[in-house]
């Protein structure tokens, strides 16, 4: 009986007859010959089909098979250093288990809203295929990453009780008798979980109600979030830095064809090895007045702002020490300069703006109680919190990495919204 295989291990099987289960992805024909290219989500492979094995009505229909239609092909895989893979099947028995409806999308140009509003038929296609693919090995690699350095995976809130990032940004909802709000981030929880397990991570997805149009901006995103206890702003850093480092070079060591399908330029990407280039504030904001950019001393970089900097440097940025009112309430500030918050963004190269955001955590209660109310946050939600403080305080540090910006910078996407399978924009949120 034929064994079934999945495409990526099809050349383990070279002279075996094999079954393939797939999606008619193109066709041809010459002759007597139909080719068919069928995709199964590991990969494409070309199927041959010769009138002679089969019957004339069923090479009839095999020329005229609607793309996407779903197949089960029975044959004999050969070695075709020529193909993708290093193989093709050669076809005894094929069987139709649907003949798709005419395929909207088409090889023509299409808007963005007709894709869009396709997106779940858009993510077959090589390109969609190839940045999920290296999404996936990303999320992969940054877990890898702090499983190996003996961090635990901690799951934070999706609903929360209170504000992390800032009232603006909240979406807010009815909780029985009372209000919560989709989480911005779950840094809040994981400094009470490094206080239990010392190196602790989550990933989930985080929501900010920011009405934003620009490429870099969605209102639903993933963050992956470490924070540990016993951690200042220098060694929050150096756990940054080889973070990306790790990542960047597992996609390029596994993710070889679907950079190539991105037409990616990986001799940028080779470049990213530590030591990353590290700088205050006070000297992006001297790149910034060499550049003749308009910006006002004090306040947040923005995206243009990011850019600029960021070209000055073929690796990653790290910019620390933004004053401390354009920060979280929750940041330490530095002793040596208390308007300066001990705090970290990276900015990725080429465009791409901040793709790390983090920091070290105010340890001490009575400050922390003073910056609630700065920031008019009501005590009563950080109860919890503050009780962190109370119990065994001491320094800690940690960051979050957006899944979504890294994706688009390591693939050299120019929309954010390619990045994730189904994204949500402000104006977006079908399908």
């Amino acid at each position: 009986m034929a064994k079934q295989v999945f495409i990526d291990s099809a050349a383990d099987y070279l002279g075996q007859e094999v079954v393939i289960n797939g999606w008619l992805y193109n066709k041809t024909h010459k002759g007597k010959l139909a080719f068919l290219m069928i995709r199964d989500g590991t990969g494409i492979i070309q199927a041959v089909v010769f009138s002679g094995n089969v019957s004339e009505e069923l090479f009839e229909q095999c020329i005229h098979l609607p793309q996407e239609s779903a197949l089960r092909v029975t044959g004999v895989l050969k070695e075709d250093k020529r193909a993708k893979g290093g193989c093709e099947l050669q076809v005894d028995t094929l069987e139709i288990i649907h003949i798709a409806e005419e395929y909207p999308i088409t090889p023509k140009e299409h808007g963005t809203d007709f894709l869009m509003d396709h997106r779940h038929l858009w993510l077959r296609s090589s390109r969609q295929h190839a940045i999920m693919k290296i999404r996936h090995q990303i999320i992969k690699a940054c877990r890898d990453y702090f499983d190996g350095l003996g961090f635990t995976l901690i799951d934070a809130p999706i609903f929360t009780p209170s504000v992390c990032e800032g009232t603006t940004t909240l979406f807010e909802t009815d909780y029985f008798e009372s209000k919560a709000y989709l989480t911005q981030s779950g840094q809040l929880y994981m400094e009470a979980a490094a206080m239990a397990f010392g190196k602790v991570y989550c990933f989930g997805p985080t929501f900010r109600a920011e009405k934003s149009k620009t490429r870099r901006h969605l209102t639903e995103f993933w963050m992956i979030e470490p924070e540990m206890a016993y951690c200042d702003l220098s060694q929050d850093m150096d756990l940054a830095e080889g973070m990306i480092e790790y990542v960047v070079q597992q996609v390029l060591e596994n993710r070889k064809d679907e950079l190539e399908t991105l037409e990616r330029d990986t001799g940028r990407l080779e470049k990213i090895v530590r030591p990353f280039p590290r700088i205050t504030y006070d000297e992006a904001v001297q790149i910034l007045h060499e550049a003749n950019a308009e910006f006002k001393d004090g306040d947040d970089f923005g995206g243009g702002d990011e850019t600029i900097i960021s070209d000055k440097f073929e690796k990653p940025v790290m910019v620390t020490h933004y004053p401390a009112q354009v920060k979280a309430f929750y940041m330490k500030t530095d002793p040596a300069k208390p308007d300066r918050a001990l705090c970290v963004d990276m900015l990725a190269p080429e465009g791409y703006g901040e793709i790390i955001g983090g920091g070290q955590r105010e340890d001490n209660l009575d400050i922390l109680l003073t910056r609630i109310k700065e920031h008019n946050l009501p005590a009563d939600a950080f109860k919890w919190y503050l009780d962190l403080r109370k119990y065994g305080s001491v320094p800690h540090a940690g960051f979050g990495l957006g899944i979504e910006r890294t994706v688009a910078y390591i693939c050299g996407l120019q929309h954010i919204r390619e990045t994730i399978p189904f994204p949500r924009t402000i104006y977006r949120l079908y399908p």
